[in-house]
């Protein structure tokens, strides 16, 4: 783990944390050695495990957490988790203390947040919305991209906590800006997949190697992070769309809703070719995906 800032006054901000998976997980981590009182809370007690012996405390339940916190980090994933942690009465609205803030570093879509900041404005408190992007390693290096939305009162308060894992920490505008940046960002990643995954395909029809081809082009202007990781996992789409498929399948649905929400202005700037492109992606992975089933059933 790289260095961390020094514990500070800042420091003394309560932060509770729920979702401690792939992403969210390093990033508890890094808000713990940063020397912030931490509370979590999580639905399966082995995933606490990894915070044994640190001075985390674990709460009975999101409401618990909430009611011990400053500032409560969410990193779950999708829509129907934010409203699980959040609602009922054991959810973290029912034990947010007036002042307090949400951080939504879920990628969601933006009137989940909100709907969200909605309810957390009757009793006081406050949302912010705070996608991430850069996975595993940048989390564990504190180096995520963290796209936020939310007033500019709020999102000072919340910057310390946020440089712990996030470098840049860049602020985009008003509740909701985050969540559509992100989403525009993982839109493009996916047509970019599709694209790079057909380049590949066609320097091989063009008695290109494909491996060669991407070792060239990742060194050229050609070069972008898709095809990266398309020429990683062998010039086809079967590793991604396995990995992270079905999360970018739910991005491009919600980029979409977006768009038609928004009006002619929003569809004459898209002008179909962003989403034609990143649709024509899942396509392809998804037919990926077949042909991989097919071939381990076949094998099996």
């Amino acid at each position: 783990m790289s260095a961390l800032p020094p514990p500070s006054a800042a420091a003394r901000i309560r932060v509770g944390f729920i979702g401690l998976g792939s992403q969210g997980a390093p990033i508890a981590r890094r808000i713990v050695h940063a020397g912030f009182p931490v509370t979590l809370w999580a639905r399966r007690a082995a995933t606490l495990e990894p915070f044994a012996g640190t001075h985390a405390a674990i709460a009975d339940s999101p409401a618990a957490l909430a009611a011990a916190s400053d500032i409560v980090g969410l990193c779950v994933g999708d829509d129907a988790d934010i409203a699980t942690v959040t609602e009922g009465a054991a959810g973290v609205l029912a034990g947010l203390q007036a002042g307090a803030i949400i951080a939504v570093h879920s990628t969601v879509h933006p009137d989940t947040c909100r709907r969200l900041a909605e309810r957390a404005a009757a009793i006081g408190a406050h949302v912010v919305d705070a996608p991430v992007s850069g996975g595993k390693p940048a989390a564990d290096a504190g180096r995520l991209l963290v796209m936020v939305g939310g007033d500019d009162a709020t999102v000072a308060r919340c910057a310390p906590v946020f440089a712990t894992f996030g470098d840049p920490v860049v602020h985009l505008g008003a509740l909701g800006a985050g969540q559509v940046t992100k989403l525009l960002n993982n839109a493009a990643f996916t047509a970019h997949l599709g694209l790079a995954a057909s380049l590949l395909a066609l320097g091989e029809a063009l008695d290109v190697d494909s491996k060669r081809l991407a070792e060239v082009l990742l060194h050229g202007s050609g070069q972008s992070f898709a095809l990266e990781r398309v020429a990683a996992a062998g010039g086809t789409l079967d590793r991604v769309a396995a990995h992270a498929g079905h999360l970018l399948d739910k991005d491009v649905r919600l980029v979409t809703e977006l768009v038609r929400a928004a009006g002619p202005a929003a569809r004459a700037a898209e002008s179909g070719s962003l989403l034609t492109a990143a649709r024509d992606t899942l396509v392809q992975m998804k037919m990926a995906s077949a042909a991989a089933g097919q071939r381990e059933a076949v094998q099996g």
